[in-house]
């Protein structure tokens, strides 16, 4: 049941999404009503979490039964003794699952109030506590200690500072200051610890804080799906073309047992910087990392020998992931995106370079398995049916786990091939309140059910390539 309003868009950009999901294919199978009710109820769930903490564990360096009995360990700790279960995913055998509880309904409001910005909150709404760089406004009379009601400025209309705040602001529950607001104001820039440690969110979801940071990752649910459908092997040589944070690099990685060469690049210095340190936690040593715009990926120059550093030689990789720059429309919760169709639009041609280079670098019979985290058409199933026209030599694959639904219609692909892509559509079912003694009388079958469907707007596509490509091809 919806407990925030609708996520808020700019007007040209709901109306330009509302005409990908009423395109004529879709109002012609399903009617105008339906197809618009069923747009309406994605807005309403893009506002709220997921109903699961989706982890994924570090087999490299654990098993998963040891590292699930950590985790239940810790659960208990931080929930004070209530008793959250931990589920294995069935067909993601290195993923575990752990319900949500909410939404919480009967929270007293506190007279004290931390205002933060719409980041933060979303961060909140995952079980992060709130750090001072997220803290926009705090009440005037707000020392260390005191309990402290959190809210989310959801169209970043506070200012940095102010000492209380009447505009759009979202409850995110209560927690207890750890800073009173004259330190947190003071204009310090390293100030960046602990603000306020919630103790009643509104979605009460655990804390993953340097929580076991060796044997776990914290990863959306199809997010870990995509790299188990790469299905990379031990030996192999591999390109994660846009590859920050490193959750998926990392997950190549260990599903290879750490066997084989894991390229990984990103252009921005401080995300390479985090790959790598992702890498050495995890304790991955296959994995090398590189400052480098993956649209200049591929090299020309056939004579000089960079040594094994991009660019690389067409044709050098045996699977390829392009987890795309996309505008991330899929993401959860988002409760307001203040972004211009223009923006919104303008990943499409920087998705097609990078999809060309990928091919180029691919070799015969070679796996590319492309995937963003947005619900556009224009960035998923459109790209695909370029894609199969621009490059004959690809063909689509069916995916091994198939978790996800099917494509959307509107492209102009058979229903053969929607049926071989993945898009993961979180309205497809209904948004949960979810307490302890509704999970108490759940099944463990259907708990999985609603973890596969419910979780944040995601699409893949898998092809491979059938043969070798001139340099003169597009």
């Amino acid at each position: 049941m919806s407990i925030f309003p609708k996520i808020s868009l700019r007007l040209e950009v709901e109306n330009y999404l509302k005409e990908g999901f009423m395109n004529k294919e879709i109002v012609s199978a399903f009617g105008k009503e339906k197809a618009e009710r069923k747009f309406e109820t994605l807005l309403n769930h893009l506002s709220h979490p997921p109903s699961f903490t989706t982890v994924r564990v570090n087999t490299h360096l654990a098993s998963v039964p040891h590292v699930k009995n950590l985790l239940l360990d810790e659960l208990q700790k931080q929930f004070n003794g209530l008793s959250v279960p931990v589920i294995q995913h069935p067909d993601l055998q290195d993923v575990l699952l752990i319900p949500v509880i909410g939404p919480r309904r009967n929270i007293e409001k506190q007279q004290c109030e931390a205002i933060v910005g719409a980041q933060c909150g979303s961060a909140v709404l995952r079980g992060a506590h709130v750090y001072v760089p997220g803290i926009v406004s705090a009440s005037k009379c707000m020392k260390a200690g005191d309990a402290v009601s959190v809210y989310s400025d959801i169209k970043g209309k506070c200012k940095k500072g102010a000492k209380e705040f009447d505009g759009t602001k979202v409850f995110l529950g209560n927690g207890i200051s750890e800073l009173g607001r004259r330190e947190i104001f003071n204009g310090l820039p390293e100030l960046k610890g602990m603000g306020v440690r919630m103790t009643e969110p509104v979605y009460l979801s655990p804390s993953f804080d340097n929580v076991l940071p060796s044997y776990l990752f914290l990863q959306n649910l199809p997010s870990a799906v995509v790299t188990h459908v790469l299905d990379p092997q031990p030996g192999e040589k591999i390109l994660d073309l846009c590859a920050a944070p490193g959750g998926k690099t990392t997950h190549i990685a260990a599903l290879m047992h750490n066997q084989g060469e894991v390229i990984a690049l990103d252009k921005l210095p401080n995300k390479v910087k985090k790959i790598k340190q992702n890498a050495l936690l995890l304790g991955l040593n296959s994995i090398r990392a590189f400052c480098f715009d993956g649209t200049k990926a591929l090299k020309f120059d056939m004579v000089k020998d960079t040594e094994g550093e991009p660019p690389f030689f067409p044709e050098s990789f045996d699977r390829i992931l392009l987890d795309a720059p996309c505008s991330g429309m899929g993401q959860r919760p988002s409760m307001a995106c203040s972004w211009t169709l223009k923006e919104v639009t303008s990943y499409q041609p920087l998705q097609r370079k990078l999809f060309t280079v990928a091919v180029k670098l691919l070799k015969p019979g070679g796996v590319l398995v492309y995937s963003t985290c947005t619900i556009t058409l224009a960035e998923n199933e459109e790209q695909v049916a370029w894609a199969l026209t621009t490059f004959p030599c690809l063909q689509l694959q069916p995916q091994e786990p198939q978790i996800g639904g099917e494509g959307m219609m509107g492209a102009g692909l058979s229903f053969e091939q929607l049926k071989q892509l993945q898009r993961f559509d979180p309205s497809v079912v209904p948004l949960q309140d979810m307490d302890i003694d509704s999970l108490r009388e759940s099944r463990v079958e259907d708990m999985v059910w609603l973890a596969n469907k419910d979780c944040i707007g995601f699409f893949i596509a898998k092809f491979v390539k059938c043969k070798s490509i001139q340099e003169k091809d597009p």
